[in-house]
């Protein structure tokens, strides 16, 4: 089970667990944060969305400020990337896979302290992707 948080193009939010997620899928499937049991898990629609993130913990720490910078002792491993999406956030990060022609690519985010683990881009969302 993956902990993720699932943002939507539209700014909606989904925190929870998945065992389905396949970037080359139409849908994947959540069991939210605060399910019941017995609670069916979410159909969650790849169109829909503007990224998913692989997270440390649902919760996060709200004090920590998103550093988009790389640590100059600790050099990244894949190619340095900047994505801006459509709602202007920006995530600065590594990937190994990203074409321009693919539906979306993963990014491995800058900040070591960040919670996010690795972020799935969808790339529609993305307003511009920069190669650095």
């Amino acid at each position: 089970m993956n902990k993720v948080v699932a943002r939507f193009a539209d700014g909606r939010t989904v925190k929870g667990m998945t065992s389905d997620f396949v970037p080359a899928k139409d849908v994947f499937h959540v069991t939210e944060a605060l399910a019941q049991p017995g609670d069916k898990p979410l159909e969650i629609y790849m169109r829909e969305l503007k990224a998913v993130f692989f997270v440390k913990d649902l919760v996060g720490d709200p004090l920590h400020t998103q550093l988009n910078e790389f640590d100059p002792i600790h050099p990244p491993v894949g190619r340095r990337i900047r994505v801006e999406f459509s709602d202007g956030e920006v995530l600065v990060g590594t990937t190994q896979g990203y074409q321009a022609n693919r539906p979306g690519f993963f990014v491995e985010p800058a900040d070591v302290g960040s919670n996010i683990e690795r972020c799935y881009v969808v790339a529609v969302a993305a307003r511009q992707v920069v190669l650095l």
